[in-house]
């Protein structure tokens, strides 16, 4: 089901949403945004990006729960926690971080569309919870006709060389602002890593309308 949190009047308060399908804190975030932002009458700004070009300037060819094995140990039983908390289901990936290239180019597509919020919740489940390949033209032609968008005429939008050079940009985009992971947010230019830093970024978000 579609909510209407993203869509809020023009004159709502606006959270930036940084979030790559790969990543795990992404989605605990990317499932209990919408919920928290229309609650406190806040407007989504949904930027997927890639993180992998990220991790590559900083010098890493790999997540760095990967790349770590202690903190990949830690992350894990602590998704189990916060997965608890959330009230969410998890299954750990059997590829981490998973490729989510065409997933990742649809979501740009749908960025100002009413489908966005659904769409993004359906893929992280797929990776998050079903263990699916996000990457795959099926799974993501899959989670399109669940919603009963047309599919083809998406993906065919996702695939163009338009669309292809607005991830780059927004991947670039996100590298220029400081972003080092995700998910980020950002409110004007404060940002906020992480997601444990979703509540304060909207609260913050608020004061900024009230004039704190």
């Amino acid at each position: 089901m579609m909510t209407a949190a993203s869509n809020t009047q023009d004159d709502a308060p606006e959270l930036e949403l940084w979030f790559d399908f790969g990543s795990n804190y992404s989605y605990l975030s990317v499932m209990r945004i919408e919920a928290l932002a229309g609650a406190q009458r806040v407007r989504i700004a949904w930027r997927p990006f890639l993180l992998g070009p990220i991790f590559r300037a900083l010098g890493f060819d790999n997540s760095p729960f990967v790349l770590q094995k202690e903190k990949g140990a830690y992350v894990w039983k602590d998704m189990e926690r916060q997965c608890r908390k959330y009230g969410l289901a998890l299954t750990r990936p059997t590829t981490f971080p998973r490729a989510a290239l065409l997933a990742t180019r649809v979501a740009v597509v749908g960025t100002d569309r009413p489908w966005i919020g659904a769409y993004c919740r359906a893929i992280m489940q797929m990776n998050f919870v079903h263990d699916r390949d996000i990457g795959s033209l099926d799974v993501v032609s899959e989670v399109l006709e669940e919603l009963a968008l047309p599919a083809g005429q998406i993906i065919a939008d996702a695939q163009s060389e338009a669309n292809k050079l607005h991830l780059r940009k927004q991947t670039d985009e996100a590298a220029a602002r400081g972003v080092f992971g995700a998910p980020t947010f950002f409110v004007g230019d404060e940002m906020f890593w992480g997601n444990d830093r979703l509540e304060d970024a909207l609260d913050y978000c608020k004061s900024k309308v009230a004039g704190g």
